[in-house]
């Protein structure tokens, strides 16, 4: 291990850490230390609850680990790489030349540069108290934990929350589990560049990584089984993303299911109905599934689908006193989802809340370059609603004309001015999508858009073009009369 790893685990999983003394009762048990688990521990502790926190491997979970944290330090350094590349066009050339393990060295730097915020010791100075080990449900009201050969644990608990998260998945084809493909778990422990590195998934993590790597220089293929890269998204905004990863060097197979993997000891082999595709790494990026097993679910009365663990709208389980939170219970996997989760159980859990998951807008975005944001309706539930869509090309946004990136958008849909969906495509999208969020949580529409001040040159004014573009709509012939009436009494 380098010495930011070691640095990293002084924090996530400290080396001589001794499980404290549990106490007698614990208003609230939390199970799993990602993201949902600690924001759950530490906000509940941070409020006067005596809390318990059980973390089988690293706490901070795989935002922390082997998620968004590591990703995005990549895709920085990749995407100086592309503005190098990009250099000419505003008149300054430019040559990068990528150190892939200078790139990974600062990965790991970053990474435990912020792992304090996830680390025991803030727990247990907010009075939590953590344990590492596995953790069981041993009755309705009560968890096991094992360390080792120890004998286990006894935690008791008035409400307890499951945040185990979830694992990368491994689809059925044959051959793969036979072989040391790359998951999105270890990915980030490469040491070299892999010459070449065949990406099975055109999901958000597919998209990024096959964009990071490419620009750091492996010959890359992305593997997608539907016909379209990122799949949920609008297609006019999935194909702005699959243009620049062709144009970056990504060779894209779409409509391409894999029929059987072959390894031969150095290089993989995918067959592929329309011609093999093969490289010297393979990476899976095909989903994630809950992460449920060791649980012992069926004792505390709790019960899991395809989903993971079933949760009502307040997020309670089978158990009345059980909650879950985060990707375990969910199908919106991301980060912040999960910091909402956790909040919700915080104030259900502890304060006899009746806060409703479904009640909460969640945004999300794909980091490639250009970024693709997306929250409420997709265009395609827009359409069958009936719903009103407006679309300001970036081309029409003075910013994305100097900075020579008018490959995007900002499409709108809703109803009389209601926005209920939005997509944006382009630099910059994940900053814009939350003003479209929050717009939406609020009840607000697109004539307040319209009356917000937006600094110029911004990305953001095309938010408020979209508004001047709604209420250009509103000024009907009828409307126009009465106005030039009015007007006409004043000559």
């Amino acid at each position: 291990m380098s010495d930011d790893d070691l640095r990293l685990l002084s924090h996530v999983r400290p080396p001589g850490w001794t499980n404290p003394e549990p106490a007698a009762r614990y208003d609230l048990v939390v199970i799993g230390g990602g993201t949902a688990g600690l924001v759950c521990a530490a906000g509940a502790a941070g409020l006067g609850a005596r809390v318990a926190l059980v973390e089988r491997e690293r706490l901070g979970g795989d935002c922390l680990n082997t998620g968004c944290v590591p990703s995005k330090a990549l895709l920085r350094s990749a995407r100086v790489v592309g503005e190098a590349r990009a250099g000419a066009s505003v008149g300054v050339p430019a040559r990068a030349s990528p150190d892939f393990g200078a790139v990974m060295r600062r990965m790991r730097e970053r990474r435990a540069d912020l792992s304090p915020h996830d680390s025991a010791a803030r727990l247990a100075s907010l009075g939590a108290h953590v344990f590492f080990g596995s953790a069981a449900f041993s009755s309705a009201r009560s968890v096991s934990v094992r360390t080792g050969a120890a004998r286990a644990t006894e935690l008791r608990f008035r409400k307890a929350v499951v945040a185990t998260g979830s694992r990368p998945m491994v689809p059925p084809v044959a051959g793969l589990a036979g072989t040391p493909f790359l998951t999105s778990e270890t990915v980030f422990e490469l040491a070299a560049l892999p010459p070449s590195l065949v990406v099975l998934g055109g999901g958000p993590v597919g998209c990024e990584l096959a964009q990071a790597f490419v620009r750091l220089g492996a010959a890359v293929t992305l593997v997608e089984g539907a016909s379209q890269v990122l799949r949920r998204e609008d297609p006019d905004a999935a194909s702005l993303v699959a243009a620049s990863l062709a144009a970056d060097g990504v060779q894209l197979r779409l409509a391409a299911r894999p029929q059987r993997v072959d390894w031969d000891g150095r290089r993989f082999t995918l067959a592929l109905e329309s011609g093999p595709v093969s490289g010297d790494g393979l990476l899976v990026a095909a989903g994630r599934v809950a992460r449920l097993d060791g649980l012992d679910l069926a004792r505390a009365g709790i019960t899991a689908g395809d989903d993971g663990i079933e949760v009502d709208d307040r997020l309670r389980t089978g158990n009345p006193h059980v909650f879950a939170a985060g990707d375990v219970c969910s199908r919106v996997r991301f980060t912040h989802a999960a910091d909402e989760m956790a909040r919700i159980v915080i104030q259900n859990t502890l304060f006899l809340g009746r806060r409703q998951v479904s009640a909460v807008v969640v945004p999300r975005c794909t980091f490639t370059a250009p970024e693709l944001a997306h929250v409420g309706l997709t265009s395609a539930e827009a359409q069958a609603r009936g719903s009103g869509t407006i679309t300001v090309p970036l081309g029409d946004v003075d910013r994305a004309v100097v900075d020579e990136d008018v490959a995007g958008f900002v499409r709108v849909h809703h109803a009389r001015g209601r926005i209920q969906g939005a997509t944006v495509v382009g630099a910059g999208a994940g900053e814009i999508i939350g003003t479209l969020a929050l717009t939406m949580q609020r009840g607000l529409g697109l004539a307040d858009l319209a009356a917000t001040v937006f600094p110029y040159p911004t990305l953001s004014s095309a938010l408020r073009r979209a508004g001047d573009e709604f209420r250009r709509t509103r000024l009907t012939t009828p409307v126009r009369g009465l106005l030039g009436a009015w007007l006409r009494l004043f000559r």
